[in-house]
């Protein structure tokens, strides 16, 4: 079975795509993996076929972030703004359009990842094909309370008339596959609105690949020469002043006589001066590290916060936008951890927070949701199924 697999933005929007797309490999089908052009490598390291999807997602956020950042100010208060976004967004739908379009053609299957659901399904349609969506959070639920929706929509139909289909009822009411990788646990009151009675929306668990990293060793050893230290990760999100940041990281450790495990992730940490409680990387395999942490620092991102889930360990979610503060506010009420808005963190803050999650009830507390996580084999050996059945099944 010819299968296309897409997936659209950060590494955290990427990876599940791509764990579904590695299992489908491994069981034996065509599979073709269409991602942003700076994760060519990650994929071809798997042992799949890769194509460019769309421009770098990096360059992508520089002039669009700030109109996005804050919608329900900027986008209502300044129309050419909404505008200039509609055009970029919809030259880059036609571009992406036109090579998803071919990379489809034969294809028996289409997996899109949430943010690329609208176009993949007028793709679908076009051909005539099955559609299933990978889902990282309730994606729908969010768009409808956003004004993305709006750029959303525009953007798909004026997809849509260019190939030829007639106006599409929107991704919501097709009939088609929506998995939702992430426990159900997690998120008990956006899931129990998300979900439906017809099964098309069905839970997995998160889907990662958990690969290691060169320093994955190093780390581990850093950890084992001292006591276990505290994670601090922002994922793929540029965070201003990261020498301040590092710095302020450093002196609200050393107030509570703990260690610093620093994930640099897109940010330059290189100018910082050397701190004794502090080590800082580029990046890490959260399965073989959070386990030897003693908590986990965050942007709330669905990927990283399944991972520290699943570790068994408290986490402080500092986030930023997005779907962050839906997982900040999961890690609230599953009493695993503490949240606020990275922008209202300060030294203060940051020391109370830790100490608020450094507590033996905290620990047992994500101790106990650990357990009811979907094991991360369990979560793509399911997603695999459900794709394969879709398949079978067809439209």
């Amino acid at each position: 079975m010819k299968v296309v697999v897409v997936g659209y933005g950060s590494r955290g929007d990427v990876e599940p795509c791509v764990a579904a797309g590695r299992e489908l490999s491994r069981r034996g089908h065509d599979v073709l993996v269409a991602v942003p052009p700076n994760m060519l490598g990650l994929v071809e390291s798997l042992g799949l076929t890769a194509a460019a999807y769309g421009p770098d997602p990096r360059e992508e956020m520089n002039p669009v972030s700030e109109l996005f950042h804050d919608m329900a100010t900027k986008m209502r208060s300044e129309v050419s703004a909404l505008t200039q976004v509609l055009e970029h967004v919809t030259q880059v739908k036609s571009d992406k359009s036109a090579t998803l379009t071919t990379a489809a053609q034969g294809a028996e299957l289409l997996v899109a990842g949430f943010n690329e659901q609208g176009l993949a399904a007028n793709v679908a349609d076009y051909y005539g094909i099955p559609l299933a969506a990978l889902h990282p959070f309730p994606a729908r639920l969010w768009l409808s309370e956003s004004m993305v929706s709006v750029i959303t929509k525009q953007t798909d139909d004026a997809q849509g008339r260019a190939l030829g289909l007639a106006e599409a009822p929107g991704p919501s009411a097709r009939e088609s596959l929506e998995i939702q990788a992430y426990d159900e646990l997690c998120l008990p009151g956006p899931a129990a609105e998300w979900v439906d009675l017809a099964g098309r929306r069905p839970f997995v668990g998160a889907l990662t690949l958990e690969l290691p990293t060169d320093v994955d060793e190093d780390v581990l050893s850093w950890i084992s020469a001292g006591t276990p230290p505290i994670y601090f990760g922002f994922g793929s999100t540029p965070i201003p002043s990261p020498v301040e940041t590092a710095t302020v990281i450093s002196a609200a450790c050393a107030r509570l006589g703990e260690r610093a495990l620093i994930c640099g992730g897109p940010n330059d940490f290189t100018h910082m001066p050397h701190l004794d409680n502090v080590k800082v990387v580029a990046t890490v395999n959260h399965a073989a590290i959070f386990p030897a942490c003693r908590a986990v620092v965050h942007h709330g991102g669905a990927g990283t916060t399944a991972a520290a889930m699943r570790a068994g360990i408290p986490a402080l979610v500092l986030w930023f936008w997005l779907d962050q503060p839906m997982w900040a506010a999961a890690v609230q009420r599953l009493k695993v951890g503490s949240a606020r808005a990275f922008t209202e963190s300060t030294l203060d803050s940051l020391v109370a927070d830790l100490r608020s999650i450094l507590t033996s009830q905290c620990l047992d507390r994500a101790r106990e949701v650990a357990a009811q996580m979907t094991k991360p084999a369990e979560s793509v050996a399911s997603a695999a199924d459900l794709l394969e059945e879709t398949a079978r099944l067809g439209r």
